[in-house]
């Protein structure tokens, strides 16, 4: 039942947790669990007085208390995506499901897609080297606590020259009243590799995700990345994503945000290597009184990089986005080419959204540039479509589902992409019917 809880809360779950590992203090992420704690401990939550958390009231995962999931709380769920057919890794509240993944023997010889927590039993000291080192838990509270709680999740590693025809689906269930998960995921891909990895994130109840993950992508690396959140309408999701890539790699990450009563997506790339590129694009459809807030950080460190954003919401109901992004160029990062859009739809008068886009630049040989826009639909373009004959509930549908597919559109993985667009229009529909009868 909800009650008044602050961290102590959580320092108690950790406490429990940790007492169930058996005092693996020989395990080599027990420092790193024990530091991420005492960090977390140190940062509290943050509140709206904190710059970054200004438009997001984290206050209800401060009273509500989130435990631990029981084997209660599990249950399965269909399909998210159908027809994926690609191997799949099953997550059930935070935990690796063996009985539940498929087809992991069809990845090619020397790819990886394993349990994080058989890798860390396994001593692998090479791939575990980079856990936590990408995704900074010293300043970020919901890191520092998914760290604090690293048991299990995915771990990927494309070793060099390999090329993953098919997607690696990683697929996290979550379910119960008032539980909390940690997922974790680590994707390593080495030099000349090639690999398209889907995060998807379900559930059903009022329960909370806390997921980190952390990309690494080698020289001249190609790595696409899709992040769906199609979670319950009663579910907290705090995400946090951190890329790093060498010289000229190219990775692109695209996350779509459909679910969720409280959600948060930090999204920070890190173009470490000359010549490389960075895709980071995003979608959201909002309803009733959802909170969405996506923070973005490309931070460019070296020459002779480029980087494209464009993150595009559809909001109705009492919906709430918040769109906050900072393109940072280093001194050393002459010829930067870097470009940032924030678009958003509002379908209803009291839909809400907040957009602040930055420019942080101390080389002077760029081209950087950033825009915003918060409006309704064109009513021109709505006259244009009837006066040929168009309903303004169609009108409405089309202009929607242009401004929608410039981004799902994007999307390679061709049942995600056929998946998304009738989930959106499905969504939008109802919006619309709202709207109308207003």
């Amino acid at each position: 039942m909800p009650q008044n809880q602050d961290k102590s809360s959580y320092l108690s779950v950790f406490r429990e947790f940790e007492s169930g590992l058996n005092g693996q203090s020989q395990n080599p992420v027990h420092g790193l669990r024990t530091s991420a704690i005492k960090q977390f401990e140190s940062l509290g939550f943050p509140t709206t007085r904190d710059e970054d958390w200004i438009h997001t009231n984290v206050a209800p995962l401060t009273k509500l208390t989130f435990g631990r999931p029981s084997e209660t709380d599990i249950e399965d769920l269909a399909s998210p995506v159908p027809d994926l057919g690609c191997p799949t890794l099953v997550f059930v509240n935070g935990k690796f499901s063996a009985n539940r993944s498929s087809a992991l023997d069809t990845l090619p010889e020397g790819v990886t897609a394993t349990s994080l927590r058989e890798a860390i039993d396994s001593g692998n000291k090479q791939i575990i080297g980079h856990l936590a080192q990408h995704a900074r838990y010293d300043t970020n509270t919901f890191t520092a606590l998914n760290t604090a709680f690293i048991d299990d999740g995915a771990l990927i590693h494309v070793p060099v020259g390999k090329i993953v025809e098919t997607p690696i689906h990683l697929l996290f269930i979550s379910s119960g009243t008032q539980t909390i998960s940690h997922p974790r995921v680590l994707l390593v891909a080495e030099d000349n590799a090639q690999v398209t990895v889907i995060e998807t994130y379900v559930g059903t109840g009022n329960y909370f995700t806390n997921s980190v993950t952390e990309l690494v992508a080698g020289d001249n690396t190609v790595v696409d990345h899709y992040k769906l959140g199609l979670e319950d309408a009663e579910a907290y999701h705090i995400a946090a994503m951190q890329t790093c890539q060498g010289a000229n790699s190219n990775v692109s990450t695209h996350s779509v945000s459909l679910g969720g009563l409280l959600v948060r997506n930090e999204v920070n790339a890190k173009l470490a290597g000359e010549g490389c590129e960075a895709t980071v694009n995003g979608f959201y459809l909002l309803e009733e009184n959802q909170h969405l807030d996506n923070h973005t950080l490309i931070e460019h460190a070296q020459p002779n990089c480029t980087s494209h954003e464009l993150y595009k919401g559809i909001l109705g109901g009492s919906s709430q986005g918040v769109f906050r992004g900072k393109i940072h160029v280093h001194k050393i990062a002459q010829k930067t080419d870097a470009f940032q859009t924030n678009q958003n739809l509002l379908v209803s008068e009291n839909a809400n959204a907040n957009a602040k886009p930055q420019l942080e630049i101390y080389a002077d040989d760029v081209k950087c540039s950033h825009g915003v826009t918060i409006g309704q639909l064109d009513e021109d373009a709505i006259f244009y479509l009837r006066a040929r004959g168009i309903g303004k509930e169609n009108a409405r549908n089309l202009l929607v589902h242009a401004f929608a597919n410039d981004i799902i559109n994007r999307v390679k993985v061709d049942p995600i992409r056929k998946h998304l667009e009738g989930l959106v229009m499905n969504k939008f529909g109802n919006l619309a019917k709202t709207a109308l009868d207003s």
